[in-house]
């Protein structure tokens, strides 16, 4: 699970690390060789100068061993601001018709792009059903933005991790995803947005998630960043996939002390190793009963937010990421 780090917010850049390795920046400009591609993370983005993406990718395959690459970060496809104006599409090809070059891949990040770049509800995607398609190996794939963003439904066999972020995921994302079969997949998250960039999934369209028969090794769900927190914490309270899970993650949203008060009225959640309720609207009471009533659980309850108008009729109640 990625922390929330109130320092430089949810726009992780992936320029240091990822997904457990140090991360390389393939510049065309610059002709250093990789001695050991097979122990980094390798990163391509249009940069900041006047450079097209499909410049990184031919240098990358020109210079590196792609065969040994285990994980790949796409930040911005476009040059400066330009990733609301151009989706992700070309890249997604470029990776899905080159994919025997990168037998070794099992790690991707799409989308790495800072809010100097590109606010996340202004970056352009695409269908990303090609990548888990010409990908059968892949393990991780996590995807930045939505605008535009589709999946269509797939079985694949050896995802572990799938993560959308996003500040509004779209209702047909949310129930292609219930609707594929990830027998190996033990870490969703969704980060659902609001309505207003885009994310129109109700409970209704998590129902497939939450039942849990595609997903038979799941153990961490996340369900974040929603309007509907407390709707969803409700659903969670009865739902079959949470007695299964070691982790879940209902943090990033509204949640009140409606939402808690459903939680804790299901059923048990002394099993799980961590709960993760950052960025809320609990109470101080509230706070008490969920802590109390889960000692032997990790619940992250940081990030109390400010209660103080509610109920007057202009307070504005805000998930962590939207624009």
């Amino acid at each position: 699970m990625i922390p929330y780090d109130p320092d430089c917010g949810y726009q992780h850049m992936y320029s240091d690390s990822y997904a457990g390795l140090p991360v390389i920046e393939i510049v065309p400009e610059n002709d250093e060789e990789i001695p050991d591609p097979a122990a980094v993370a390798v990163r391509i983005s249009s940069g900041l100068d006047e450079r097209d993406i499909g410049d990184a990718f031919d240098a990358l395959l020109k210079r590196v061993d792609t065969a040994e690459v285990p994980a790949l970060v796409v930040g911005a496809w476009a040059v400066w601001e330009k990733c609301y104006e151009t989706s992700s599409e070309s890249i997604v090809r470029m990776l899905a018709d080159n994919a025997a070059r990168f037998p070794g891949l099992r790690s991707l990040f799409l989308g790495a792009i800072s809010s100097d770049e590109a606010e996340i509800s202004w970056i352009q995607q695409s269908d990303v059903t090609p990548l888990l398609e010409a990908f059968p190996r892949l393990e991780r794939l996590e995807v930045r933005g939505s605008e535009g963003l589709a999946l269509r439904p797939v079985r694949h066999e050896r995802l572990r991790v799938l993560r959308f972020e996003s500040g509004g995921l779209p209702a047909e994302v949310v129930r292609a995803v219930g609707a594929c079969d990830l027998p190996a997949l033990e870490h969703l998250d969704l980060w659902l947005g609001v309505e207003n960039y885009g994310g129109d999934a109700t409970v209704a369209d998590l129902a497939p998630i939450l039942s849990g028969e595609r997903l038979p090794a799941l153990r961490h769900l996340g369900l974040q960043n929603s309007e509907i927190q407390d709707e969803i914490a409700a659903a969670v309270a009865a739902a079959p996939v949470v007695a299964r899970l070691e982790s879940l993650a209902l943090s990033m949203g509204v949640l009140t002390d409606a939402g808690a008060e459903a939680l804790l009225g299901g059923q048990p959640l002394t099993h799980l190793r961590r709960l993760d309720l950052h960025h809320h609207y609990l109470t101080d009471a509230m706070i008490a009963r969920v802590t109390e009533a889960l000692r032997g659980v990790e619940v992250d309850l940081s990030g109390q937010e400010d209660l103080g108008g509610a109920g007057n009729g202009d307070f504005w109640l805000y998930v962590a990421v939207s624009e």
